[in-house]
């Protein structure tokens, strides 16, 4: 009977998170999107160091990419929510509304804008 390789323990943790997460999105839940993108950004604070990735019998480098593709897409899931909530409320009520981020912001200064720049 063949070895079975398990995933390594911190990929199993950050694919658990990403359910919560994944979940979360779909409920359109706002403090449980919030509560399990803070508990994904600690486990990405506590990755494995780069020697364990090639450890013998380690499936680190194996099962990376996958999550890094799905943490990719629910990054982009989370923007979109997160853009759609604010037009919401600065539809809803206007005096919340920030400067546009790519318009001129009339000071006539040739530099970028730092909201440019973080965009």
């Amino acid at each position: 009977m063949p070895a079975v390789a398990l995933s390594h323990p911190w990929i199993l943790q950050l694919q658990g998170a990403l359910d919560a997460l994944e979940k979360a999105l779909l409920a359109g839940e706002a403090m449980a999107v919030e509560a399990a993108s803070a508990q994904v950004q600690t486990i990405l604070k506590n990755a494995p160091r780069t020697a364990e990735f090639q450890a013998e019998g380690s499936t680190l480098a194996k099962d990376l990419p996958a999550a890094a593709q799905r943490f990719a897409q629910l990054r982009q899931a989370v923007l979109r929510a997160q853009a759609q909530s604010q037009r919401a409320v600065a539809s809803l009520i206007p005096q919340t509304a920030a400067a546009p981020v790519y318009g001129r912001s009339g000071q006539g200064s040739a530099r970028a804008s730092r909201g440019y720049l973080s965009a």
